[in-house]
């Protein structure tokens, strides 16, 4: 059973922690029972594409959404601006949504104290893990450990080794508090400082009534909205871990009826290490505590919606790698009407709307099909098939539908009553009897007849 239970949160740990994936294996669900892989597929596949590879556009695109959500002034907004992506070119390659296969890695080098990395991230991993596996102990997070055990795990853990937890010799309660050691002592809170007045403005996003008046109620549509924007702009390293923490603490506040640890208990031991800002003084500290907390809860309970692209974001990097019209905001989305979108349904559920303008894309598709099968094609019965399908996708007017040959018309008859009675009269006669058919006018019943007779 404990065997079990291991594989259980290990498995949780690679679908819901590190990968932000949707796997599916039709094995699974009843399908051909073969030992295939697993289908992977990335739902912000698009986005993360655009991160990288037109970095500038994305954080144009990002930005623009979170002025629209939040008033920020001019000094508040110049600070996001120095948070541009990594390209994969940087120190920092790779992107969000690439395999998590340097979190296996355990190169030696100093981990607290210093600026965060990917080789500090998989040495810190191993804590995560760990915990993930003692979510049930009373006061976790909150019950110190033992100093000297934490001395010498922390020893072990900047000379890069891998540490054997099976072994008893630390406590759930030595690696928690090592934990919050690791995050205290990185030269800034993991959310950054120049994001410090964006989360401010989340905490203080409320819902307005009927009359356009702002009420107390807070908008957590909203709040949830730009906190997925904002977090897009993270360092890769800071955005990776904080993924790997809120989702530890998510798990550890579903199980409070064992360890009594609240989503609201935990955002009180970690704000200081996640939001606090290091040269806030106290006054200001004092005046914002109350939101920096709060903000810390709302992180924790929603951090499995957090990390997602909003749906108009999705949409509008697939759309820019297809040639068509862009989506620009949710306001675009509201605007406009759905039809032709494969995305439609995911946006209808988000309560938008998008009309997606790829007509002239695609009759210019098949003009240009249709003019290569016409030019280049040898005379053959699979180029008259080909030409009927095309007639078949293109539109009236379209140089494809103006010249289908009248083979597409008898095609089009085929399931017609005409077409019955030809079924019904041939239906007993050898196929090659059949070969002599001929098509009727239009008008008139295509009724095939032996050349014969």
């Amino acid at each position: 059973m404990a065997a079990e239970k291991d594989t259980d949160v290990n498995n949780r740990d690679r679908r819901g922690t590190v990968c932000n994936v949707v796997i599916s294996q039709e094995s699974e669900m009843g399908g051909s029972g073969d030992s295939r892989p697993p289908i992977i597929f990335n739902p912000d596949f698009f986005v993360e594409k655009l991160r990288h590879e037109r970095p500038e556009a994305f954080t144009e695109l990002v930005l623009s959404n979170i002025t629209r959500l939040i008033d920020l002034p001019g000094a508040e907004f110049s600070q996001l601006l120095d948070e541009v992506p990594k390209t994969p070119n940087s120190t920092a390659a790779g992107g969000f949504f690439r395999s998590f296969n340097f979190l296996k890695r355990k190169d030696k080098g100093v981990v607290f104290g210093m600026p965060l990395m990917e080789e500090g991230i998989a040495q810190i991993y191993q804590l995560i893990v760990y915990l993930n596996k003692n979510l049930h102990v009373e006061g976790l997070f909150r019950v110190p450990g033992n100093s000297l055990r934490q001395q010498t795990l922390r020893e072990q853990l900047n000379s890069g080794a891998d540490i054997d937890f099976s072994s008893g010799d630390f406590h759930p309660n030595d690696v928690a508090t090592l934990l919050k050691s690791f995050l205290g002592e990185l030269p800034e809170p993991l959310l950054t400082q120049r994001h410090l007045h964006a989360h401010l403005k989340i905490t203080e996003l409320s819902l307005f009534d009927d009359q356009g008046n702002k009420t107390s109620l807070p908008d957590k549509e909203r709040q949830i909205e730009a906190l997925q924007l904002l977090l897009m702009l993270l360092p890769t390293a800071n955005r990776t871990l904080l993924k790997l923490l809120l989702d530890l603490l998510y798990h550890t506040a579903k199980q409070q009826d064992k360890n009594k640890m609240s989503a609201h208990n935990l955002a009180l031991m970690f704000a200081p290490h996640v939001i606090w800002p290091k040269n806030m003084n106290a006054s200001d500290l004092q005046e914002n505590l109350k939101k920096l907390n709060s903000g810390m809860a709302f992180l924790i309970k929603h951090s499995q919606k957090i990390f997602r692209a909003p749906a108009y974001l999705r949409e509008h990097a697939r759309l820019q790698f297809a040639n068509t019209k862009m989506i620009h905001s949710k306001d675009d989305l509201e605007l406009l009407s759905v039809d032709g979108s494969p995305f439609a349904s995911a946006c209808k559920r988000s309560g938008a709307r998008v009309r997606l303008d790829s007509d002239g894309h695609t009759e210019e598709a098949l003009r240009e099909l249709y003019r290569h099968v016409t030019d280049h094609m040898p005379n053959s019965a699979k180029k008259k098939k080909l030409i009927r399908q095309l007639g078949k996708q293109s539109s009236p007017g379209t140089p494809v539908s103006e010249n289908t040959t009248p083979t597409s018309k008898k095609h089009a008859r085929s399931r017609s009553f005409g077409g019955l009675i030809k079924k019904k009269v041939l239906g007993s006669q050898p196929s090659a009897d059949r070969r002599g058919r001929h098509v009727s006018p239009p008008g008139k019943e295509n009724i095939s007849c032996d050349p014969a007779s």
